[in-house]
């Protein structure tokens, strides 16, 4: 089988879950021996230098990158309001992708042509133009609805006006596309679920994130001595920012009222200036770190706070499968089937989020237990290779019929 995969960001480092979403599936679909071509965007905003690839980055046939200049601006922003585009959507469109895509389309048979996000559904009409191959989806969120969240979240405003229109109009282009796929590949059922509710009614299946389990080290225990709290995430990215600034505002000072000794450890790429000069008790900024694994072994419990976003968090795969107790709300649980005080512990306010802690820190014979079980339930349900295997073989199916 052929596979053309179509990204907005290049996917790599693997520092971010659509990265990690998009690499660990081609790596397990090339060992089942597909054939894959990558054509990516190669955005200002995560530009990549393909030189500097490793060499076990070889599951693609070809990789043909895009330069593309996504940062936002103030005047597109603003011109945009007199238009009826999605502003989100229309920061991926490119001549210079689109004629690539038809480049390789002509001279090239491909069986599906692999959609990750939606941000590449404006291309489907070129696809459909010029191949014959099946077309999928790939939704790695629904996409408008974290900004009907994040909107929610925000105070009233100008800013929340903005938002609110910026969410319809993505609310808008997502819906009016739900049908123009062949395939529909969901991150999760709710998502999936969500999507039929909304009126798709082609074909589809759940994908979840699996993880390539051998890149990822042993677990080593947790810290003996002292209590340290990490949080990792991409911190340019709204609802990972909203939720760490939540926790310093409303949550932290009632933790440390329990247990003085604690540590808040912060790491993520593109923390916002005012996030990095912040001087509070016990909270170390640490940016962007080399290794996520290392920074995990470190702490005795990661924190998840998210009250907006969608789809599937692999930093609580990751947290998970390293050994460490994870805390999270509802919302950053979709998706995982984990259970709560089984595997995972589950926090939605001040509360529960200062209780659990302060549970972990008395309680660390139990914490540890919890901890393993967890590791063991994410090796056992989130293996790459078993969830690709799926999906080739529904893609096989489609193609036959």
């Amino acid at each position: 089988m052929r596979i053309l995969q179509v990204c907005k960001k290049f996917p790599y480092p693997l520092k971010d879950g659509e990265s990690i979403a998009v690499t660990y599936l081609a790596s397990a679909l090339h060992q089942l021996g597909c054939k894959l071509t990558l054509l990516v965007m190669n955005t200002s905003k995560h530009h990549f230098d393909i030189e500097k690839l490793p060499s076990h980055f070889n599951h693609y046939e070809a990789i043909h990158t895009i330069d593309i200049d996504n940062q936002l601006k103030v005047s597109d922003a603003f011109f945009n309001l007199f238009t009826k585009e999605s502003y989100h959507v229309s920061r991926y469109k490119s001549k210079a992708y689109e004629e690539k895509l038809k480049e390789l389309l002509t001279t090239q048979e491909f069986d599906v042509v692999q959609l990750e996000t939606l941000y590449l559904a404006p291309y489907v009409t070129v696809i459909r133009k010029y191949s014959k191959a099946k077309i999928a989806l790939r939704s790695h969120n629904v996409e408008f609805e974290i900004w009907e969240r994040i909107t929610n979240n925000t105070s009233f405003g100008l800013k929340k006006l903005y938002l609110s229109i910026l969410t319809q109009r993505l609310k808008n282009f997502e819906l009016s596309h739900l049908n123009s796929y062949d395939w529909m590949v969901a991150i999760t059922q709710r998502d999936l679920d969500h999507f039929r509710a909304l009126g798709c009614h082609i074909q589809g299946q759940v994908c979840p994130i699996g993880l390539n389990l051998t890149n990822y080290p042993k677990p080593s225990p947790p810290p003996s001595e002292g209590f340290a709290i990490g949080f990792i995430g991409s911190l340019d990215w709204m609802p990972n920012l909203e939720g760490i600034e939540w926790f310093l505002k409303e949550v932290w000072d009632k933790v440390l009222a329990q247990c003085p000794q604690a540590v808040l450890n912060i790491a993520g790429r593109n923390a916002p200036a005012e996030l990095m000069r912040l001087q509070r008790k016990n909270v170390c900024i640490h940016g962007e770190v080399d290794s996520a694994f290392e920074f995990m072994t470190k702490q005795n419990v990661m924190i998840v706070p998210l009250f907006s976003g969608s789809g599937m968090r692999v930093k609580i795969l990751e947290s998970m499968v390293m050994g460490r107790v994870t805390i999270t709300t509802t919302i950053g649980l979709e998706g995982i089937a984990a259970k709560d005080g089984e595997h995972v512990l589950l926090a939605n306010n001040v509360a529960n989020f200062v209780n659990q802690l302060v549970w972990c820190f008395e309680q660390r014979t139990f914490a540890n237990d919890l901890a393993e079980k967890g590791r063991q339930f994410i090796e056992e349900s989130y293996s790459h290779r078993a969830i690709a295997k799926k999906l080739m073989m529904n893609y096989e199916l489609r193609i036959r019929n």
